[in-house]
C-alpha cells in the first residue's frame, strides 16, 4: 500500500518556514550580513537568499529581504567583490564552504530573475575567490577529525596554507556552489577545479577522516549537478559513491536522519544535510532508476523530516539513534539552529513539494521489529513516545507490540515547544 506525501502536512510546515523567515528580525536586513570577523562569511547570507528565493518558487510570496540584500551587498563586499579577508595569507577554509552557498543563492536568483547583478556577482566570487585556488585542493591537509566544533563549526588551527574548520573537509562543500556557478557561466576555468575537487574528494574514506555529513552530501549533489551538465559518468559515479558511503557506511541514523560527523554517534542530527540525503537520494533515482534510492528519500521525508521541523517554522538538532549511540531515545537536542538549517529547510520543502509523487512510503499495516530492535511498517519507523507525546501520535496507526505503544514518529512541528524539549521517543525498544 502506498502512502503517499501529505498535501496538508507539506503546506502546513511551508506557511510555518516562511512565516519564520518573514518576521524574524535576524533574517531581516538589519541582520543579514554577518559581523565582519565571522568565520563563515557569505554562509548565512547565501542560505538567506536560497531560503527566500526557495519560497518564491512555491508561492510568488516575496520575501522583503531578499531585493533589500542585494541592494546593500556592494557596501559590505571587499576590493575583490566577496566577503571577508581577501588578504590571501590564509586559505579560509570556512569562508570557502561559505561562499559556496552564495553562489547557489545567487545562482538561484539569476535563474528566477534574470538579474545583471547576481550574474556579475556570480563571476566575480568564482574568479576571485575559487579560481586562484587551482591546484590547492589535491594539497587538502587531512586529518581525522575529533568533532569537538558545536553545531555551527569553529577555526581550529592552520596547516600550511590552510585555516582549517572543525567541520572536517567543509572545503569540499563548495562542489555544490561552483557547479551551480558553472551551469550558468560554462567557464572550462570552473571545471577543471571542480575536477580537481572531485577527484580528491570523491574517493577519500569519509569515516577514517571523520568528514562531515552534510558537506559531503552538499558535495554530491554538485557531482550530480556535474553530471547532468557534461554527461560524464565521472560525476555520477563518484556520487555514487558517496550515496553509498553515507547510506550504507555509517552515515545514516536509525531513524533515517544523520550523524554530524562519520563515526561520531555521540554528536547530533543536522536538517540541513537530512535535506541533502533526501535530494541526492532522489536525483540518483531519477538519474539510475535505482528503487533503492527512491526507497531511501521517501523514508527520509517520512522519518528523517519528521522530528527536524520545529513548532516555530525553523529546524533542530535531535539525538543520534543507531546501533553504538548513547541514545534509544530521539529527542531534541538544540531546539533550533536558526544560523543554518531553518533556512535550508526552504530549499527542501520546495524539494519535496516538486517531487512529491515520487516520494510516497510503501507500508503494509502491520509493523514487525527488526534485527535492529527498530519496529517499522515497510518505510516507516515507529517509535514509543512518551505520554506527552501520546496526544501528538497518529493513533490511526498506533499499535500495542510486546507490551510497547508504537505509533510512526511523530511531527514535531505539531508539538508546542516546551513540550517537545522534554519528550522522548523510544526507537530501539529491545
Amino acid at each position: 500500500m502506498k502512502l503517499p506525501v501529505s498535501e496538508k502536512e507539506l503546506d502546513e510546515r511551508i506557511e510555518l518556514n516562511y512565516r519564520r523567515l518573514r518576521d524574524d528580525p535576524y533574517y531581516g536586513i538589519g541582520e543579514i550580513f554577518s559581523p565582519l570577523d565571522y568565520g563563515w562569511m557569505g554562509d548565512k547570507e547565501g542560505r538567506a537568499l536560497l531560503a527566500f528565493v526557495s519560497h518564491f518558487r512555491m508561492s510568488g510570496r516575496v520575501i522583503p529581504c531578499m531585493e533589500q540584500m542585494l541592494e546593500k551587498i556592494p557596501s559590505v563586499l571587499n576590493e575583490k567583490h566577496f566577503l571577508g579577508d581577501c588578504s590571501g595569507k590564509f586559505i579560509r577554509e570556512e569562508q570557502l564552504s561559505g561562499h559556496s552557498w552564495m553562489l547557489r543563492g545567487l545562482c538561484e536568483h539569476y535563474e528566477a530573475f534574470g538579474d545583471a547583478y547576481s550574474l556579475e556577482l556570480i563571476r566575480d566570487i568564482t574568479e576571485n575567490l575559487y579560481l586562484p585556488l587551482r591546484g590547492e585542493f589535491r594539497n587538502y591537509p587531512l586529518r581525522a577529525g575529533n568533532g569537538s566544533g558545536g553545531v555551527s563549526g569553529n577555526e581550529i588551527g592552520t596547516a600550511g596554507r590552510w585555516l582549517l574548520s572543525s567541520d572536517t573537509c567543509a572545503a569540499f562543500m563548495s562542489i555544490d556552489g561552483l557547479s551551480h556557478a558553472y551551469s550558468v557561466l560554462k567557464d572550462p576555468a570552473l571545471k577543471e577545479l571542480l575536477d580537481e575537487m572531485i577527484a580528491f574528494y570523491a574517493p577519500l574514506d569519509k569515516r577514517a577522516v571523520r568528514a562531515q555529513t552534510h558537506c559531503t552530501l552538499t558535495a554530491g549533489r554538485g557531482m550530480v549537478r556535474m553530471f547532468r551538465e557534461t554527461g560524464d559518468p565521472f560525476y555520477l559515479k563518484s556520487a555514487e559513491g558517496i550515496w553509498t558511503s553515507y547510506v550504507y557506511g555509517g552515515g545514516m541514523t536509525l531513524t533515517y536522519q544523520n550523524l554530524n560527523w562519520w563515526g561520531r554517534p555521540d554528536t547530533w542530527t543536522e536538517p540541513c544535510a537530512i535535506v541533502d540525503s533526501l535530494m541526492l537520494s532522489l536525483e540518483l533515482y531519477k538519474l539510475t532508476g535505482r528503487e533503492d534510492c527512491r526507497r531511501i528519500a521517501a523514508r527520509i521525508w517520512h522519518n528523517g523530516f519528521a522530528p527536524a521541523q520545529r513548532d516555530n517554522g525553523g529546524a533542530g538538532t535531535d539525538t543520534v539513534v543507531t546501533a553504538d549511540s548513547p541514545w534509544n531515545d530521539l529527542f531534541p537536542q538544540m531546539k533550533e539552529a536558526y544560523f543554518c538549517c531553518t533556512m535550508r529547510l526552504a530549499e527542501g520543502l520546495r524539494y519535496v513539494k516538486t517531487n512529491r509523487e515520487l516520494l510516497y512510503a510503501e507500508i503494509s499495516g502491520t509493523p514487525s521489529m527488526g534485527e535492529n530492535g527498530v519496529y517499522s511498517d515497510g518505510d516507516l519507523v515507529y517509535a514509543e513516545p512518551d505520554e506527552e507525546l501520546l496526544p501528538y501520535a497518529d493513533n490511526e496507526r498506533s499499535v500495542v507490540a510486546a507490551g510497547h505503544r508504537l505509533s510512526p514518529l511523530v511531527k514535531a512541528y505539531r508539538v508546542p515547544w516546551e513540550i517537545l524539549e522534554r519528550a522522548r521517543q523510544k526507537v530501539v525498544t529491545e
